[in-house]
C-alpha cells in the first residue's frame, strides 16, 4: 500500500478548519500540526499510486486555505 506525507502551509489562522477537512478524507491516517517551515503534516495511504496521486492532487492540494504542499513518497524495502 503507497504511503506519503503531506507537508502543508496553510494560511494564517486556518490549520484547525484544514484539520477538520483532512480527518474526513479517508486515505488521511493522520495529520498532525507542526512548527517550523511547514504548518502541518499529514500521512496519506492508497490502495496504489494513481489513487494516491488522485488524492494529493485533486483532494489535498485543492483545499480552500492551503498555501502550498511538499510531498514526501514512503519508499518500501528500503
Amino acid at each position: 500500500m503507497p504511503i506519503a506525507y503531506v507537508l502543508i502551509n496553510s494560511e494564517l489562522g486556518k490549520e484547525d478548519s484544514i484539520i477538520k477537512e483532512l480527518r474526513n478524507l479517508n486515505e488521511i491516517k493522520e495529520v498532525h500540526l507542526i512548527y517550523g517551515v511547514y504548518d502541518l503534516i499529514a500521512k496519506v495511504e492508497a490502495e496504489d499510486t494513481e489513487k494516491l496521486k488522485e488524492m494529493i492532487a485533486f483532494k489535498i492540494r485543492r483545499l480552500k486555505d492551503i498555501r502550498s504542499t511538499l510531498t514526501l513518497t514512503v519508499v518500501e524495502g528500503v
